[in-house]
Protein backbone atom coordinates (compact mmCIF):
# COMPACT_ATOMS: atom_id res chain seq x y z
CA UNK A 1 0.00 0.00 0.00
CA UNK A 2 1.28 3.50 -0.67
CA UNK A 3 2.46 5.92 2.24
CA UNK A 4 -0.15 8.73 2.74
CA UNK A 5 2.42 11.19 1.24
CA UNK A 6 2.64 9.01 -1.80
CA UNK A 7 -1.06 8.29 -2.58
CA UNK A 8 -1.42 12.48 -2.15
CA UNK A 9 1.39 13.37 -4.43
CA UNK A 10 -0.66 10.40 -7.60
CA UNK A 11 -3.91 12.31 -6.76
CA UNK A 12 -2.47 15.31 -7.30
CA UNK A 13 -1.00 14.06 -10.86
CA UNK A 14 -4.76 13.02 -11.51
CA UNK A 15 -5.85 16.26 -10.33
CA UNK A 16 -3.07 18.24 -12.27
CA UNK A 17 -4.18 16.25 -15.85
CA UNK A 18 -7.92 17.20 -15.46
CA UNK A 19 -7.44 21.02 -14.78
CA UNK A 20 -4.35 21.73 -17.25
CA UNK A 21 -6.44 20.21 -19.84
CA UNK A 22 -9.61 22.23 -19.15
CA UNK A 23 -7.47 25.74 -18.54
CA UNK A 24 -8.15 28.65 -20.77
CA UNK A 25 -10.49 26.29 -22.86
CA UNK A 26 -13.16 28.30 -24.48
CA UNK A 27 -15.87 26.13 -24.31
CA UNK A 28 -15.07 25.51 -20.49
CA UNK A 29 -18.40 25.23 -18.44
CA UNK A 30 -19.11 27.59 -15.59
CA UNK A 31 -22.21 27.15 -12.82
CA UNK A 32 -22.44 29.84 -10.00
CA UNK A 33 -23.02 27.87 -6.78
CA UNK A 34 -26.13 29.16 -4.24
CA UNK A 35 -23.19 31.26 -2.48
CA UNK A 36 -22.86 33.19 -5.41
CA UNK A 37 -19.06 31.32 -6.25
CA UNK A 38 -17.99 30.02 -9.54
CA UNK A 39 -17.70 25.88 -9.94
CA UNK A 40 -16.16 24.61 -13.25
CA UNK A 41 -16.61 20.91 -14.66
CA UNK A 42 -13.14 21.13 -13.79
CA UNK A 43 -13.70 21.37 -10.32
CA UNK A 44 -16.23 18.53 -10.45
CA UNK A 45 -14.20 16.43 -12.31
CA UNK A 46 -11.35 16.77 -10.24
CA UNK A 47 -13.02 16.11 -6.98
CA UNK A 48 -15.11 12.96 -8.59
CA UNK A 49 -11.60 11.37 -9.90
CA UNK A 50 -10.22 12.00 -6.25
CA UNK A 51 -12.89 10.61 -4.63
CA UNK A 52 -13.34 7.35 -6.87
CA UNK A 53 -9.36 6.69 -6.46
CA UNK A 54 -9.44 6.91 -2.44
CA UNK A 55 -12.42 4.53 -2.68
CA UNK A 56 -10.24 2.10 -4.44
CA UNK A 57 -6.88 2.80 -2.36
CA UNK A 58 -8.87 3.77 1.15
CA UNK A 59 -12.30 2.54 1.76
CA UNK A 60 -12.77 2.72 5.12
CA UNK A 61 -11.37 6.34 5.82
CA UNK A 62 -13.75 9.53 5.19
CA UNK A 63 -13.26 12.10 2.54
CA UNK A 64 -14.78 15.55 2.94
CA UNK A 65 -14.64 17.78 -0.22
CA UNK A 66 -15.98 21.62 -1.08
CA UNK A 67 -18.21 20.28 -4.33
CA UNK A 68 -20.05 17.12 -3.21
CA UNK A 69 -19.51 17.60 0.80
CA UNK A 70 -18.61 14.62 3.14
CA UNK A 71 -18.82 10.54 2.86
CA UNK A 72 -18.28 8.88 6.66
CA UNK A 73 -17.82 6.06 6.77
CA UNK A 74 -16.89 4.32 10.46
CA UNK A 75 -16.66 6.94 13.47
CA UNK A 76 -13.38 8.05 14.30
CA UNK A 77 -11.88 7.37 10.67
CA UNK A 78 -8.90 9.42 9.30
CA UNK A 79 -10.76 11.91 6.82
CA UNK A 80 -9.18 12.93 3.36
CA UNK A 81 -10.24 17.20 2.45
CA UNK A 82 -10.68 17.89 -1.06
CA UNK A 83 -10.25 21.29 -2.25
CA UNK A 84 -10.26 20.52 -6.34
CA UNK A 85 -9.34 23.91 -7.36
CA UNK A 86 -8.41 26.53 -5.27
CA UNK A 87 -8.87 30.28 -6.77
CA UNK A 88 -11.61 29.25 -8.99
CA UNK A 89 -11.96 32.80 -10.06
CA UNK A 90 -8.60 32.92 -11.54
CA UNK A 91 -8.68 29.67 -13.57
CA UNK A 92 -12.50 30.88 -15.19
CA UNK A 93 -10.60 34.14 -15.89
CA UNK A 94 -7.37 32.52 -17.02
CA UNK A 95 -4.92 33.39 -14.44
CA UNK A 96 -2.58 30.82 -13.26
CA UNK A 97 -2.85 31.40 -9.62
CA UNK A 98 -4.61 28.09 -8.86
CA UNK A 99 -4.20 24.85 -7.18
CA UNK A 100 -5.77 21.66 -5.69
CA UNK A 101 -5.15 21.18 -2.36
CA UNK A 102 -5.43 18.06 -0.34
CA UNK A 103 -5.16 17.13 3.13
CA UNK A 104 -5.54 13.68 5.69
CA UNK A 105 -6.95 14.53 9.55
CA UNK A 106 -6.57 12.22 11.78
CA UNK A 107 -8.50 12.79 15.26
CA UNK A 108 -8.02 16.44 15.67
CA UNK A 109 -4.94 17.22 13.59
CA UNK A 110 -3.86 17.96 9.93
CA UNK A 111 -1.16 15.38 9.63
CA UNK A 112 -0.45 15.62 6.47
CA UNK A 113 -1.23 18.44 3.26
CA UNK A 114 -0.26 18.88 -0.52
CA UNK A 115 -0.56 21.49 -2.95
CA UNK A 116 -0.37 21.23 -6.95
CA UNK A 117 -0.29 24.53 -8.70
CA UNK A 118 0.15 22.90 -12.21
CA UNK A 119 -0.13 26.24 -14.32
CA UNK A 120 2.66 27.33 -11.96
CA UNK A 121 4.96 24.26 -11.95
CA UNK A 122 5.17 24.37 -8.70
CA UNK A 123 3.85 21.24 -5.81
CA UNK A 124 4.57 21.83 -2.03
CA UNK A 125 4.18 19.29 0.47
CA UNK A 126 4.47 18.30 4.37
CA UNK A 127 4.24 15.21 6.49
CA UNK A 128 4.33 16.38 10.39
CA UNK A 129 7.90 16.12 12.10
CA UNK A 130 8.75 15.69 8.56
CA UNK A 131 9.06 19.25 7.41
CA UNK A 132 7.79 21.42 4.54
CA UNK A 133 8.95 20.43 0.70
CA UNK A 134 8.75 22.47 -2.71
CA UNK A 135 9.36 20.96 -6.31
CA UNK A 136 9.75 23.89 -8.43
CA UNK A 137 12.41 21.95 -10.69
CA UNK A 138 10.19 22.19 -13.88
CA UNK A 139 9.55 26.05 -13.35
CA UNK A 140 13.41 26.93 -13.12
CA UNK A 141 13.93 24.78 -15.89
CA UNK A 142 16.40 22.48 -13.70
CA UNK A 143 16.93 19.10 -12.48
CA UNK A 144 17.47 19.79 -8.69
CA UNK A 145 15.48 17.66 -6.20
CA UNK A 146 12.71 18.61 -3.83
CA UNK A 147 14.10 21.33 -1.48
CA UNK A 148 12.81 21.68 2.25
CA UNK A 149 11.21 25.06 2.59
CA UNK A 150 11.37 27.84 5.80
CA UNK A 151 9.43 30.39 7.21
CA UNK A 152 11.50 34.15 6.64
CA UNK A 153 13.52 35.20 10.04
CA UNK A 154 11.89 38.53 10.11
CA UNK A 155 11.47 39.70 13.27
CA UNK A 156 10.04 43.38 12.92
CA UNK A 157 7.03 44.31 11.69
CA UNK A 158 8.46 47.26 9.77
CA UNK A 159 10.22 44.76 8.11
CA UNK A 160 7.84 42.43 6.71
CA UNK A 161 5.87 41.66 3.84
CA UNK A 162 2.67 41.38 3.95
CA UNK A 163 -0.45 39.50 1.87
CA UNK A 164 -3.64 39.72 1.81
CA UNK A 165 -7.52 38.54 -0.14
CA UNK A 166 -8.88 41.11 -1.87
CA UNK A 167 -11.05 44.24 -0.15
CA UNK A 168 -14.10 43.55 -0.78
CA UNK A 169 -13.91 40.40 1.89
CA UNK A 170 -12.61 42.55 4.81
CA UNK A 171 -15.91 44.60 5.33
CA UNK A 172 -16.03 45.35 9.45
CA UNK A 173 -11.98 44.30 9.19
CA UNK A 174 -11.20 46.82 6.72
CA UNK A 175 -9.74 49.31 8.97
CA UNK A 176 -7.73 46.43 11.04
CA UNK A 177 -6.28 45.44 7.63
CA UNK A 178 -5.63 48.90 6.71
CA UNK A 179 -3.74 49.33 10.45
CA UNK A 180 -1.67 46.05 9.35
CA UNK A 181 -0.26 46.77 6.24
CA UNK A 182 1.00 50.64 7.39
CA UNK A 183 2.58 48.95 10.28
CA UNK A 184 4.42 46.78 7.61
CA UNK A 185 7.32 47.36 4.93
CA UNK A 186 5.33 46.57 2.09
CA UNK A 187 1.92 45.07 1.08
CA UNK A 188 0.27 42.96 -1.66
CA UNK A 189 -2.89 41.37 -2.55
CA UNK A 190 -1.73 37.79 -3.02
CA UNK A 191 -4.72 35.85 -1.63
CA UNK A 192 -5.95 31.81 -1.62
CA UNK A 193 -2.88 28.92 -1.16
CA UNK A 194 -0.33 31.41 -2.69
CA UNK A 195 -0.04 33.68 0.12
CA UNK A 196 0.23 30.44 2.42
CA UNK A 197 3.22 28.57 0.19
CA UNK A 198 4.97 31.89 -0.45
CA UNK A 199 5.01 32.33 3.50
CA UNK A 200 6.15 28.99 3.83
CA UNK A 201 8.34 29.68 1.42
CA UNK A 202 9.93 32.53 3.42
CA UNK A 203 9.34 35.47 0.95
CA UNK A 204 5.72 36.33 2.77
CA UNK A 205 6.07 37.23 6.10
CA UNK A 206 2.52 37.47 7.03
CA UNK A 207 -0.92 36.19 5.05
CA UNK A 208 -4.62 36.56 6.32
CA UNK A 209 -7.97 36.06 4.97
CA UNK A 210 -11.17 37.29 6.09
CA UNK A 211 -13.23 34.36 4.61
CA UNK A 212 -12.34 30.85 3.91
CA UNK A 213 -13.54 27.25 4.71
CA UNK A 214 -11.92 24.10 5.99
CA UNK A 215 -11.06 22.70 2.52
CA UNK A 216 -8.88 26.21 1.68
CA UNK A 217 -6.63 25.65 5.10
CA UNK A 218 -6.01 21.96 6.08
CA UNK A 219 -3.34 21.65 3.39
CA UNK A 220 -1.56 25.14 4.09
CA UNK A 221 -1.70 24.31 7.83
CA UNK A 222 0.38 21.42 7.93
CA UNK A 223 2.53 22.73 5.47
CA UNK A 224 2.79 26.59 7.19
CA UNK A 225 3.77 24.73 10.45
CA UNK A 226 6.22 22.30 9.25
CA UNK A 227 8.00 24.83 7.60
CA UNK A 228 8.07 26.41 11.47
CA UNK A 229 5.43 29.13 10.93
CA UNK A 230 1.79 29.57 12.88
CA UNK A 231 -2.02 29.69 11.13
CA UNK A 232 -4.33 30.23 13.32
CA UNK A 233 -7.94 32.53 12.97
CA UNK A 234 -7.95 36.16 13.91
CA UNK A 235 -8.94 35.11 16.96
CA UNK A 236 -5.61 33.33 17.37
CA UNK A 237 -7.16 30.02 17.51
CA UNK A 238 -4.34 27.25 15.89
CA UNK A 239 -7.36 25.85 13.58
CA UNK A 240 -8.01 25.32 9.99
CA UNK A 241 -11.79 25.03 10.59
CA UNK A 242 -12.08 28.32 8.96
CA UNK A 243 -14.04 31.54 9.49
CA UNK A 244 -11.10 33.57 8.87
CA UNK A 245 -7.11 33.04 9.19
CA UNK A 246 -4.02 34.84 9.55
CA UNK A 247 -0.47 32.67 9.27
CA UNK A 248 3.08 34.49 10.28
CA UNK A 249 6.24 33.15 10.26
CA UNK A 250 5.94 32.68 14.09
CA UNK A 251 7.65 35.59 14.51
CA UNK A 252 5.54 38.22 14.07
CA UNK A 253 2.05 36.73 15.08
CA UNK A 254 1.21 37.87 17.97
CA UNK A 255 2.52 41.46 17.23
CA UNK A 256 0.01 40.90 13.97
CA UNK A 257 -2.57 39.48 15.73
CA UNK A 258 -2.85 43.02 18.21
CA UNK A 259 -3.81 44.87 15.08
CA UNK A 260 -5.76 42.70 12.79
CA UNK A 261 -6.85 40.45 14.94
CA UNK A 262 -10.85 40.06 16.68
Amino acid sequence: MATDLELALSLLDVADAITLERFLAADLEVDTKPDLTPVTEADRAVEQAIRARLAHERPGEAILGEEYGEALPEPGARRWIIDPIDATKNYVRGIPIWGTLLALQDGDEIVAGAVSAPALQRRWWAVRGQGAWVDDSRALGSRRSPRRIAVSKVGALGDAQLSFSGLEGWADGAERLRALAASCWRSRGLGDFWAYMLLAEGAVDIACEPEVELWDLAAPKVIVEEAGGRLTDLGGVATAAGGDALATNGALHEVALEIIGR
